[in-house]
């Protein structure tokens, strides 16, 4: 997940040296999407592993 973020973070940079706004922007609002599932997901899996070893 977190890569699927790096890529779309890096399209959204090149696209913005292009200056295709309406492309980065779509590609950076993913990126952001990405990552705070992936926060979520790896917050998830924190608490379950914590359970499991106790």
């Amino acid at each position: 997940m977190l890569r699927w973020t790096v890529i779309f973070l890096v399209i959204a940079l090149i696209a913005a040296l292009l200056g295709f706004t309406g492309i980065a922007s779509g590609a950076a609002a993913i990126a952001k999407i990405f990552f705070y599932i992936f926060i979520v997901l790896f917050l998830i899996s924190l608490i379950a592993g914590g359970f499991r070893r106790s």
